[in-house]
């Protein structure tokens, strides 16, 4: 589920944005086959047991269950997890009339496109899913978990990231590539989805970091807003991350990091009192083999045990 999850939330927004034919063997297989999945997922939520947040107790009776599943993540799984596209395939299939079929068509595609991104809301089942594996490596491996939540943090910047650059190719294609959209300005109309995709990923990444706007400044109303939204999320991605990664760093060792605090202080009383060096050397010395480079208040741990 979780590799599924993760092809789902790189490959659609690629497929909604850079390819026209969308109804092709390869994606349609891919589509069928990653909603059935969600579907049996959504269905195996409802008897799959609950661990209760102490960890004491697993509630294993179906009718709480479903009420607990209903109330939490069953609406957004589900509109998630409906195939939106094949259902507009359908409906413009059935229409009978080949002028009303033309003039709706373009209209249809465009707001398939627009609904298909609903799909992106399977990103909360993978932050759920990671979740549970970060739990399970902090009950075992201190370490394993620390470097879980560095990986999943660079993941989930580098998949905003990939949608954004998406987003920056999907605003200016539904617009019919306005004169003053940079796709028109830089003739890429017509390239290949790899050129394009690689200078949205680009000009995306060039707003996230605020480092500059590509080769064009932003012109219209929708690529000011588009850049504003890019900006806001880059700077709070790299908040995020400084954020975590000190923290991260701080909860490692925090044992050792008393211990050098403790020294300093130790460190700047010997100094206010102009200790001799000999002296100093010896209480170093002390200090390192009575606590080894780590510190704990061993009368309050022992203190709390029966």
């Amino acid at each position: 589920m979780l590799l599924l999850m993760v092809g789902n939330l790189i490959i659609i927004p690629v497929g909604i944005t850079f390819f026209k034919d969308e109804h092709t063997p390869p994606w349609i297989v891919f589509n069928v086959v990653s909603d059935t999945f969600f579907l049996m997922d959504l269905v195996l939520n409802f008897r799959t047991g609950i661990v209760k947040e102490d960890n004491t107790e697993i509630i294993l009776d179906p009718q709480q269950i479903k009420i607990k599943y209903l109330r939490s993540w069953f609406v957004v799984d589900f509109i998630s997890s409906i195939p939106v596209d094949y259902i507009f395939l359908i409906v413009e299939t059935r229409i009978d009339s080949d002028f009303y079929k033309t003039a709706r068509a373009l209209r249809i595609v465009r707001f398939t496109k627009i609904l298909s991104l609903l799909r992106l809301l399977r990103l909360s089942r993978l932050i759920r899913y990671i979740h549970q594996w970060e739990e399970i490596f902090h009950m075992t491996y201190d370490l394993a978990s620390a470097m879980v939540r560095i990986v999943n943090l660079i993941g989930m910047m580098l998949l905003l990231c990939h949608w954004d650059g998406c987003l920056q190719f999907l605003v200016p294609m539904l617009q019919d590539f306005p004169a003053d959209c940079w796709v028109s300005k830089n003739k890429m109309v017509n390239d290949t989805w790899g050129q394009q995709y690689s200078y949205a990923l680009f000009k995306a990444m060039s707003h996230m970091l605020c480092i500059g706007y590509g080769m064009y400044p932003p012109v219209g109303m929708t690529d000011v807003w588009l850049t504003i939204l890019s900006m806001i999320v880059g700077a709070t991605c790299y908040a995020m991350f400084v954020g975590h990664a000190t923290a991260l760093i701080q909860s490692l060792d925090s044992s050792r990091r008393q211990y050098q605090e403790k020294y300093k202080q130790v460190e700047q009383y010997m100094s206010f009192h102009k200790l001799p060096a000999d002296m100093r050397q010896r209480i170093h010395d002390y200090y390192e083999h009575r606590y080894q480079g780590k510190m704990f208040d061993e009368e309050s741990i022992l203190g709390e045990l029966n």
